[in-house]
């Protein structure tokens, strides 16, 4: 009998007693079950088995047997319903509970956190949304950005710890020249589908990457021996190695199709890959084959849940609930900043009236002021003065420009954000006061990167989270993918992409990186807003869980230490 079934006859048994415990004989209950008095005993003997009720045959002829209900339907329908959300089956989970979405919450928080299924170690996360693109060489919100690095390896990284450069699929490097560099390959590295990787894949994804403004000057990749990579370039970088633990640098396999499943189920070299992707789930499992020390977690499950702060990981213990989390001192300052990027080429702030009015009144303390604090979650949001936490390149008076000519101003910013949308609200609000109205678009990361409808937007509200603390580490977001190039000055920009290269080329040069971050925000094309807390608030149960820049954790660095 199939255990559907045998949950069916239950419910019949319970629902004719009304779940009351009574003296009853086989007879009735065969007639109750619609089944013989032989097919009876067996379904009495499974439900006993189960669990679900005590029989107590009478002894002698003519006594009545004693029926006892040990779980009520609605509990047997809650076990039901429980083993579903288990197996990631959420929506016949939210059917065997009537629909009723608060039980279905209540079954999804009982599974966060640390468990042991089969001997196998399992980490369940609550997230806020879906992964609905993972290829590096598109766009990528600050989550995606954290899994490519558990999916794929570049030739170079950088230690999270030392925040220095280190090999990963390269072992060891050399300039040759300032303009010839050798990379010396690991051997017998295998991707996530068995495939070994060879020098074609590096070559064709750097091949790919040239594309980027920050890999311009790659003029040619090739082999020239076994497990070696040569890059020549068209002007001088000793810095070259760091260049190589960007994300748009780690390697795919030659023959990847850049199409949706490869968004949603991509083939690295990494410590962990996807085996689950969908609008419920993200699963990464642990890659018995990885050329690294293997993962000490087996499986990573991240749950979506909408009632889950953005703005940090909370792995959930037994009756723990998500409304409790708290900001703890595990948690850092986000490295970057939200802010507004202002259109400068053929946005209304190109013209001087109306950037000297939009930095002047779409300041920090405006919107804050304006945020309702209900509405934006467990997010700890402070007054960003820079682009950085420490950096202080916001002038700290400015006279109040007057409203120009009454318009509408057009505010684009990335769809699926629990913070964004109050943001828009709050400008709103301020811009109004002047009589001035606002067209909100919401669009992917993709549409905003890309440049789609650049022309009739004027301001982007946005947000940069850098992935090392190292002081090059804004180069990756200044230069990703023209988003800032496209809407200044090209004078101004050209001045900065200049001062990049001559540091490349100069050892004992310092970092141009403040005087970037001090220029976008002195010339108003960058406003900052606010910094967050991101990171992982754990209550010590998993060990080595430390809050890397990009509010996660090394997935692969992570255990749990057996309970006393």
């Amino acid at each position: 009998m199939s255990s559907q079934r045998l949950k069916a006859q239950f419910q019949r048994l319970y629902n004719h007693f009304s779940g009351e415990d009574c003296e009853t004989n086989l007879q009735d209950i065969a007639e109750v079950l619609f089944c013989t008095r032989r097919n009876v005993r067996m379904v009495i003997n499974k439900m006993v088995e189960k669990g679900w009720i005590d029989w107590q045959p009478a002894v002698g002829r003519g006594k009545q047997s004693k029926l006892v209900f040990q779980s009520s339907d609605t509990e047997l329908q809650y076990m039901h319903a429980r083993k579903l959300v288990a197996e990631g089956k959420l929506e016949p989970a939210l059917e065997a509970l009537g629909n009723n979405a608060d039980k279905l919450a209540q079954l999804i928080q009982e599974q966060l956190g640390h468990t042991t299924a089969q001997g196998r170690q399992i980490l369940r996360l609550p997230y806020y949304r879906p992964f609905s693109n993972l290829n590096p060489l598109h766009p990528l919100r600050r989550s995606e950005q954290h899994l490519v690095r558990q999916i794929f390896n570049g030739l170079t990284r950088i230690n999270e710890e030392k925040e220095e450069v280190e090999g990963d699929l390269a072992h060891h490097w050399e300039a040759l020249s300032p303009r010839h560099w050798r990379f010396y390959i690991r051997p017998a590295v295998k991707f996530h589908d068995g495939r070994l990787l060879d020098c074609q894949d590096i070559i064709v994804t750097l091949e790919q990457v040239r594309k980027h403004r920050l890999f311009r000057h790659l003029s040619q990749v090739d082999s020239p021996f076994s497990n070696t990579i040569d890059i020549h370039l068209s002007r001088d970088d000793h810095r070259l190695p760091a260049l190589m633990a960007n994300l748009l640098a780690v390697i795919q396999p030659a023959d990847t199709d850049h199409d949706k499943e490869n968004e949603l189920f991509p083939i690295g070299t990494g410590p962990y890959r996807v085996i689950q992707n969908d609008k419920q789930r993200f699963k990464l499992e642990a890659f018995d084959q990885y050329f690294g020390l293997r993962a000490l977690i087996d499986v990573v499950d991240i749950w979506m849940l909408s009632e889950v702060a953005s703005c940090f990981l909370q792995p959930m213990t037994e009756g723990s609930q998500l409304q409790e989390m708290t900001v703890s001192a595990r948690l850092k300052l986000d490295e970057g900043c939200n802010y507004l990027l202002l259109n400068r080429i053929n946005g209304l702030a190109s013209q001087q009236e109306w950037l000297a009015y939009l930095r002047t009144h779409l300041t920090p303390l405006n919107i804050m002021q304006r945020l309702q604090q209900d509405k934006i979650g467990d997010f700890r949001l402070i007054n960003a003065y820079g682009l950085l936490p420490g950096w202080a390149h916001v002038p700290l008076s400015q006279a109040i420009a007057p409203p120009p000519s009454k318009r509408i101003v057009t505010l684009a910013y990335p769809q699926q954000h629990p913070v964004y949308p109050h943001v828009a609200e709050a400008i709103r609000d301020i811009l109004s006061a002047d009589g001035i109205k606002i067209k909100e678009l919401e669009l992917s990361t993709g549409e905003i990167q890309s440049g789609k409808h650049a022309d009739k937007i004027d301001i982007w509200l946005g947000g940069m989270s850098l992935s090392n603390y190292r002081d090059d580490a804004i180069l990756s977001w200044f230069y990703s993918f023209d988003h800032i190039a496209r809407v200044m000055p090209e004078e101004e920009f050209e001045a900065l992409d200049q001062a990049v290269v001559r540091w490349r080329a100069d050892k004992q040069q310092a970092s141009p990186c403040q005087q970037i971050g001090a220029k976008l925000v002195e010339s108003g094309q960058i406003l900052p807003l606010f910094h967050n807390w991101l990171g992982v608030d754990n209550n010590g149960s998993i060990q080595g869980m430390q809050s890397n820049s990009m509010g996660w954790f090394d997935f692969k660095s992570v255990w749990v230490k057996p309970t006393q």
